[in-house]
Parts: C-alpha cells; sequence; structure tokens
C-alpha cells in the first residue's frame, strides 16, 4: 500500500497515514523498515524532514508483489537480480549514446 502510494510520487509520512487511513505511527514504522530495505528513501531538502520517495529497487519490488509470498522465489535475489540487468542495460545504452557522439 505505502509502496503503491510512493509509485505515484514522492509523499510524507502524515499524508500516507490520511490517504491510507493508517495511525502515523504505524505507517513511520513501516517507512522506516521500507528504507531499511533500501525500497524507498528519505529525501531533501531537510535530511529529517519525513519526505519519501520509491527508490528503483522498490519500484521493482511493486511490479514483482505477486511473486512474494512463492516461496520458491527469493524475493531478495529477483529484486537484486532486476536490478542489476537494469543497471547494465543502461550502461550499455549509454556506452552507445557516448559511441554515437
Amino acid at each position: 500500500m505505502i509502496l503503491d502510494r510512493l509509485r505515484e510520487g514522492r509523499n510524507v509520512g502524515a499524508n500516507l497515514a490520511l490517504e491510507l487511513d493508517r495511525n502515523r505511527g504505524y505507517v513511520n514504522n513501516q517507512l522506516s523498515k521500507l528504507a531499511s530495505l533500501e525500497l524507498v528513501r528519505r529525501v531533501g531538502p531537510s535530511e529529517n524532514g519525513g519526505l519519501y520517495e520509491l527508490t528503483e529497487r522498490g519500484g521493482l519490488a511493486v511490479t514483482y508483489r505477486e511473486m512474494y509470498d512463492d516461496d520458491s522465489v527469493d524475493f531478495a535475489s529477483l529484486l537484486d537480480d532486476e536490478l542489476t540487468t537494469t543497471q547494465n542495460t543502461e550502461s550499455a545504452g549509454n556506452t552507445a549514446e557516448a559511441a554515437e557522439e
């Protein structure tokens, strides 16, 4: 739910709590957990401002969420593999663009 909301754009815990009809403390706790898993990150302007955004890893978690409960899938490894693939593809694209210039 929180990741879905952050997929729509940056937001603060207080707004998320209202939108999701959840206790503000609960949402802030969940945001801390999601940040420790590198699914969201706190962004400025102030380090303690409470503004969060979805990371690339978080976006992948939303995309592949139906696989989260599948016991045959190591979800963290799936996200790591997808991130590596995405980063390699972007790197190859940037290298090709630089070669064209």
